[in-house]
């Protein structure tokens, strides 16, 4: 679904070059996420009783995935090598669940013991200076944690993070050391106590990070409750940027005012201070390759909210924005939904168009990505994100999110520059976005309909994409 932090695989030259020999000439930290395949009947079994199969496996797939959204924000800081460790299933599975760009490898070895010192010992020979290895069931676990694991390693040997159970739910070497995983009784109270004893037997300096709940058994269910409360409602904003530095700000400041719980801007590679406003309006940016459907995508895999909205550059939502996004998600057979088509530019021509998009929403209910698309964050995983198509992507999102549900247009408007009509002309502009809207309905391909666009108008950024 996403372009997940670690090697493009749109990238020829990394897929001509072995990983190990990526690594010898980029030697970074490796973070390693150990999980499984949520089937029915093979993950989270303690939890079947209270859960049932199925729930208990649902259950795996949700911790898995905030877990990873933590895991790609610190890979993509630090910068890391992101490592998923699988059991259950097969590599093309796991990459159509959680997406493209980490290494997915599968577990070796029997035990739970011997699976962790494989996959460390893989990491570390692979060049990594530093390896930590953390388990997909830690609703606790963030981005701050991970790094403070990482720093730990600078000048210890053995990092630990304990769990309330008695076991730890993070392990950081700076070298492979097979024996801290020999003789330990796995699934008991006593892994912490047993793991630190073989620590001083070697000699190894050990740093341990605050405590956090796993959840392995039905009392743990409590622990993934609160952190979901906690997350109610929450709605990620994802900004796609390229060369915004006059305008990102204004969008930035418009999310957090209205309630964000976070607002990512992925920048495709600003010649200006696109990054730099954003980051001094409160967002969080990350560099991305070029491409609004790759941007959001990558915005969306490191989002925390319930919910998520997609933002132009160039775009600023309506005051108490968030209480809107959360009353109209929560009506009855709703999957998504926008905000009211304005501009900041008004003269009588281009309220035609404010009245033509109104229009074409009320009978349609098609709204495109300067009106500021939101669902949940549950459907964008399930549509399976954006299409990676180089244009009329949001079009072709709103069409996904109508399988499962109504799309509804809120009557408050978000507010968006009129520049691109002005620039280009009010009938030039909007006659291409209808050429393309009709061509696209038609079948045509969307990398013809991206060249003939940029033909006729010189290059500019499209609306649509």
């Amino acid at each position: 679904m996403t372009d997940a932090p670690g090697l493009s695989s749109d990238d020829p030259s990394h897929q001509r070059l072995p990983v190990a020999r990526l690594a010898a000439m980029n030697p970074r930290p490796a973070l390693v996420v150990m999980t499984r395949l949520p089937r029915p009947g093979r993950a989270k079994t303690r939890l079947a009783p209270a859960l049932g199969a199925a729930g208990a496996a649902r259950l795996q797939r949700r911790l898995t995935e905030a877990v990873m959204v933590q895991a790609r924000r610190l890979a993509l800081r630090l910068p890391a090598r992101l490592v998923v460790s699988f059991a259950g299933g097969k590599a093309e599975e796991m990459r159509a669940w959680l997406g493209q760009g980490p290494d997915y490898q599968p577990q070796l070895g029997g035990d739970l013991g011997a699976r962790m010192a494989a996959a460390l010992e893989r990491a570390l020979r692979r060049g990594a200076p530093r390896a930590v290895l953390v388990g997909s069931d830690v609703p606790g676990l963030d981005e701050a944690v991970l790094s403070q694991a990482f720093s730990a390693l600078a000048d210890h040997d053995l990092v630990l993070g304990p769990s309330h159970d008695g076991g730890y739910y993070l392990v950081g070497l700076r070298r492979p050391c097979p024996q801290l995983f020999e003789g330990i009784s796995w699934s008991s109270g006593r892994v912490l106590a047993q793991s630190l004893a073989v620590a001083r037997d070697l000699g190894l300096r050990v740093a341990l990070l605050k405590r956090l709940g796993d959840v392995d058994r039905p009392e743990d269910i409590k622990a993934w409750c609160t952190w979901l409360a906690q997350r109610a409602g929450a709605v990620s904003v994802v900004i796609p940027a390229l060369n915004e530095e006059e305008t990102i700000g204004r969008s930035v400041v418009s999310a957090l005012a209205g309630g964000a719980f976070e607002v990512i801007v992925v920048d495709g590679g600003s010649q200006d201070r696109t990054m730099a406003a954003a980051e001094a309006a409160g967002a969080l940016t990350v560099a991305s390759p070029p491409g609004r459907a790759r941007q959001m995508n990558l915005g969306a895999s490191l989002a925390q909210g319930e919910h998520l909205l997609f933002l132009h550059a160039d775009t600023r939502l309506p005051p108490g924005w968030a209480r809107e996004v959360r009353r109209i998600l929560d009506r009855p057979g709703v999957a998504g939904g926008a905000f009211r088509f304005r501009l900041d530019h008004r003269p009588p021509s281009l309220r035609f168009i404010e009245l033509a998009v109104d229009l074409r929403c009320r009978l349609a209910s098609l709204p495109y990505g300067d009106q500021a698309i939101f669902l949940p964050a549950a459907v964008f995983r399930r549509i399976g994100g954006y299409p990676g198509q180089p244009i009329m992507e949001d079009v072709e999102l709103v069409r996904r999110i109508k399988r499962l549900g109504r799309v509804v247009v809120s009557r408050r408007p978000a507010l968006t520059s009129a520049r691109r009509w002005r620039g280009a002309g009010v009938w030039k502009t909007t006659g291409l976005n209808y050429l393309m809207m009709i061509a696209y309905g038609l079948g045509i391909r969307p990398g013809l309909l991206r060249r003939i666009y940029d033909r006729a108008d010189a290059g500019r950024p499209s609306p649509l994409a």
